[in-house]
């Protein structure tokens, strides 16, 4: 797509965001990171949809990640049973706390969907302890690549974070999403970094 330099309007009721991609192609050296005994990794075979949307939202909504939430159920429900897809949760207490997604469905690969920690865990290491668990976890695996994206609407801090654990930015892309504080599947008053207009 030739794009000519200048402003764009972007419509109310839609996301503009700009995502970026990384990848790494070994497993990095091993950071030191904070290790709590109440942390607890849980893999979880054919999580219900509510279940896992409700960590989903738990952890990424106030960055409006929309992409799950705004998914059909059948179609969400196949990417989560899916085999080759294997999602773990961070248990505090037995809470759930925080989410690790893996998708291993494109042979030779592994992206890391999601991984994301509660505002309960923010600023404690959780993040740290949750990524290094996934660099253990994916590149136990025979895999030639490892791969992430993120996106401007996500936390300011998750760019740089990936690239210190070892990624390296490859692609950039603009997305245009419908927004969902508009068809309610967000409260309005979601994402202050990113306000509704009008």
């Amino acid at each position: 797509m030739n794009m000519s330099n200048g402003f764009y309007d972007v419509p109310d009721d839609k996301l503009a965001t700009i995502v970026t991609s990384l990848e790494m192609f070994s497993k990095p050296k091993k950071r030191d990171v904070t290790n709590n005994p109440d942390w607890h990794l849980e893999f979880v075979a054919n999580p219900e949809p509510d279940q896992y949307r409700a960590i989903y939202r738990k952890v990424g909504l106030e960055w409006l990640w929309f992409s799950r939430i705004m998914m059909p159920e059948q179609q969400l429900t196949s990417i989560i049973s899916d085999p080759l897809v294997e999602i773990r949760f961070l248990t505090v207490g037995g809470d759930i706390e925080g989410l690790l997604e893996l998708d291993y469905r494109t042979e030779g690969n592994c992206e890391l969907a999601f991984l994301g920690v509660s505002d309960k865990l923010m600023g404690k290491g959780a993040g740290s302890w949750l990524m290094q668990r996934a660099l253990d976890l994916a590149w136990s695996t025979p895999i030639n690549r490892l791969w992430i994206h993120t996106c401007t609407l996500d936390h300011p801090r998750a760019l740089p974070f990936y690239i210190r654990s070892g990624f390296r930015p490859y692609k950039r892309q603009l997305e245009i999403a419908d927004d969902p504080r508009i068809s309610g599947e967000a409260p309005k008053n979601t994402a202050a970094h990113y306000p509704l207009l009008g």
